[in-house]
């Protein structure tokens, strides 16, 4: 593996921090008709409720969505830019964003930082919270949300072993790390990684975890959109 260093940025040319928005999954889980971004939810499509909150955050200098090559569903909008440059696999849709992104100017240098579509009761505190933990850190970092309950190991529907919970984290989005080394970081993982922060662990790279929220959750079971409404109008009395 070669060695892993920064790269080269003009002093003259801030580092930049820009958002990505991996949107071109199914979401077959979700008991939904169609992928579950589009599902209205408290009066807009759950997916708006995610770009509300991140165009709030001050400091991102763009935003971009990335939809499947044929989706017609996604509504523009100020404030982001929509690409058809979705892949077959999370990994790949944001792979090819951060290639459009290297093609609209980002320097390698800048901050990229990955959100899931789904995770739509995200605020911008929390945003901010990442961005100045790992702003000036040498790798990276995500939210996460340390381990409350008891972990088992299944075997044919079955316990297997009930696991320490100590140490555990669940890993959730936005997740930040440099244009650059995460653009590697995924070339070389492959198309498999499910999160970002796992691409640049094989790299032999530790990210540094921030503490999200458990508000922080994404829309995966049916039975959560009852949950993110309930936290959404929560939110508006």
């Amino acid at each position: 593996m070669a060695p892993i260093s920064m790269p080269a940025h003009p002093s003259d040319s801030p580092v930049r921090f820009h958002a990505v928005l991996p949107c071109a999954g199914t979401g077959s889980r979700a008991g939904t008709e169609g992928p579950k971004q589009y599902e209205p939810l408290a009066g807009r499509m759950l997916v708006l409720h995610t770009l509300a909150a991140l165009a709030q955050v001050r400091r991102l200098a763009s935003l971009l969505v990335m939809v499947a090559p044929d989706d017609r569903r996604m509504p523009a909008g100020s404030g982001y830019t929509v690409v058809a440059c979705g892949g077959a696999t999370r990994a790949q849709t944001v792979a090819n964003g951060l290639d459009e992104l290297h093609r609209r100017g980002a320097s390698e240098n800048d901050w990229v930082l990955v959100h899931d579509a789904a995770r739509c009761l995200v605020t911008p505190a929390l945003v901010d919270r990442l961005i100045d933990a790992c702003a000036d850190d040498t790798v990276g970092g995500l939210l996460a949300q340390p381990l409350a309950d008891t972990l088992k190991e299944e075997a044919g529907g079955r316990v297997a072993a009930t696991l320490p919970r100590q140490g555990k984290w669940l890993a959730q989005t936005p997740q930040m790390f440099r244009l650059g080394l995460l653009r590697r970081a995924l070339a070389e993982a492959g198309p498999g990684v499910t999160d970002e922060a796992s691409a640049i662990e094989a790299l032999g790279l530790q990210a540094r975890l921030v503490q999200g929220s458990a508000q922080n959750f994404k829309v995966t079971w049916p039975e959560d959109f009852a949950l993110a409404r309930a936290v959404l109008e929560s939110r508006t009395t």
